[in-house]
């Protein structure tokens, strides 16, 4: 399983996996010994309770590098003590993704699974199991409503709903949510999940008795999903006199990092892909073709031998023109990429950094007054 893949590729693999999950439960239902490797709490069947189903046959393992959790249902007063028992046996182990597909329930205990979801650096995403041979046909669409909601917050990485899914807050749930028995409690648990209080400006404005639908866009623009990633840290400073710009962001994936100093020959760039030194070690040995990528576009292309093994990181180091540097001050994306053989696969990150543009700017205009190229000197 490739580090990090593109878009497609991503794409793709989940297509490849919900395929491979359908045919695992279609043909493993009836197996003995080792059967299907899915499993579902013995509440499964019951409207009134939360149902937890998990995939972590090898199949999923290999595609997706952790298993899937789905929960669907009511969120009963029970459930977190449910899901607590499956960690604590590490049936759902650290660094789960979780599946989510509820029209609510306890408030209290939506907040408990939030903070089991945070406690064991879980994923949240809106999302339905796969049916069964022998299930009724269900509604692919999830939707996550009032104590669901809360639960998701949980999520160290939080994916925004996509497609048909909806994430929402009724005006019941909003009502339970503000009431004095619970208020402290939930302004309490959207501090330490790093939720803003004024989170539901992410939702459409509904009238007095319909459900606030949360807007995708908006979600992530304030910070309510992250997509898989933390906030991006953006720092400019002089290192021994010279302009120096870090970027460093944490994914699930690992920790990134590019730097760019100013010389008067150029600025030199360092990315650092922290991917564990064997992965790290895999990387750099597949690598054919490395280059870093400035709005999704590669630049400063290396073939063969562009990329070093340093500690636990793959790092790429370019010299990047002075000149040009303004593209890079008033780009939207950066990134850095090794490609093994004929672009199947990619390994690397990107930046969106239209957030950190003015630490760009900085870098980018004290850069030209310390070292500036001839295309920008006066003549």
């Amino acid at each position: 399983m490739p580090h990090r893949h593109s878009f497609f590729r991503q794409a793709a693999l989940r297509h490849l996996l919900l395929c491979a999950v359908s045919l695992a439960a279609a043909f493993g239902a009836h197996a003995t010994g080792s059967a299907s490797r899915s499993r579902t709490n013995e509440g499964q069947s019951q409207a009134d309770q939360l149902a937890i189903k998990i995939y972590d046959d090898r199949m999923t393992l290999a595609m997706t590098e952790a298993p899937q959790v789905y929960l669907y249902g009511y969120i009963d007063a029970d459930a977190p003590a449910r899901f607590s028992a499956l960690m604590k046996s590490w049936k759902i182990p650290t660094g789960s993704d979780i599946y989510l597909n509820s029209p609510g329930g306890d408030l209290k205990a939506g907040l408990a699974l939030g903070r089991l979801f945070r406690a064991g650096s879980m994923v949240t995403h809106l999302g339905t199991p796969t049916r069964g041979p022998h299930q009724s046909v269900v509604n692919k669409n999830a939707v996550c409503i009032d104590a669901c909601a809360y639960a998701y917050m949980g999520g160290l990485y939080r994916w925004a709903p996509s497609g048909s899914d909806h994430l929402g807050i009724t005006p019941q749930g909003a009502e339970a949510a503000h009431a004095p028995s619970a208020s402290a409690e939930v302004d309490a648990y959207l501090k330490d999940m790093g939720v803003k209080p004024d989170w539901l400006a992410s939702a459409s404005t509904p009238s007095h008795d319909a459900t606030a639908w949360l807007d995708a866009d908006r979600m992530l623009a304030s910070g309510l999903a992250n997509n898989g990633r933390l906030n991006l840290f953006a720092t400019y400073k002089l290192l021994s006199g010279a302009p120096y710009l870090e970027l460093k962001q944490t994914d699930r994936h690992g920790d990134h990092r590019i730097t760019l100093l100013c010389k008067p020959d150029g600025a030199q760039l360092a990315a650092y892909n922290t991917a564990g030194s064997d992965r790290a070690r895999q990387i750099v040995a597949r690598g054919t073709r490395s280059y870093l990528e400035i709005d999704r576009q590669p630049v400063l292309v290396q073939e063969q031998d562009g990329a070093t093994l340093e500690d636990q990181s793959v790092v790429i180091r370019r010299t990047y023109p002075l000149a040009q540097l303004q593209r890079i001050a008033s780009a939207q994306s950066l990134g850095a990429w090794v490609e093994q053989r004929s672009s199947s696969f990619r390994y690397g990150f990107g930046f969106e950094v239209t957030g950190v543009r003015n630490v760009l700017k900085a870098f980018y205009d004290n850069c030209l007054l310390y070292a500036p190229s001839p295309a920008t000197q006066n003549p």
